[in-house]
């Protein structure tokens, strides 16, 4: 399965896709950093997700994954994906109107402190095992399902890279 940023950008503008938004799974050993939203967000009050935003007109996806780290948890500094891994969700808009994507990508904690922006009012890192109790969104659930299967703790390829996709 492809997860050339590129190619999958391309792929959606030719399916119709009108805007997009990049998240990470960022993960050290079976665990997986979650931020809690603000309880005042208007879409998905207190639930937990990825780090995520929308991508900017003309950005690409990796620098769009840069900077949405570097604003929502304070990492500034190069982005090194896990190659082998991509997914991604459809959904319309706050408004209903247009078609999006949310490209999601793995990538390994280097260790670096955790800064949050006020998008979040906390996080946590959550062992895979506990997934289940987490407040997470179907898609953002079924983006860490597949995460697990691909290169995490499921799957049986001792953490060795392998492609996913919806």
């Amino acid at each position: 399965m492809n997860d050339d940023p590129d190619r999958l950008l391309a792929d959606a503008v030719r399916e119709g896709v009108e805007t997009f938004a990049v998240g990470a799974v960022v993960h050290d050993g079976d665990r997986v950093l979650l931020l809690r939203r603000r309880a005042d967000d208007s879409s998905y009050p207190g639930f937990e997700e990825f780090p995520s935003g929308g991508v900017e007109p003309g950005e690409t996806l990796p620098a769009a994954l840069a900077r949405e780290l570097a604003e929502e948890v304070g990492w500034h500094r190069p982005l090194v994906r896990d190659a082998g891994f991509a997914t991604w969700f459809d959904y319309l808009s706050r408004r209903g109107r247009r078609r999006s994507r949310q490209f999601t990508f793995s990538v390994g904690y280097d260790g670096e402190p955790i800064v949050l922006s006020d998008e979040h009012t906390g996080y946590r890192w959550l062992p895979f095992g506990e997934l289940a109790a987490a407040r997470l969104t179907p898609e953002v659930r079924g983006s860490v399902q597949r995460w697990a299967e691909a290169i995490g703790p499921l799957s049986g390829r001792g953490g060795g890279p392998a492609s996913a996709r919806r």
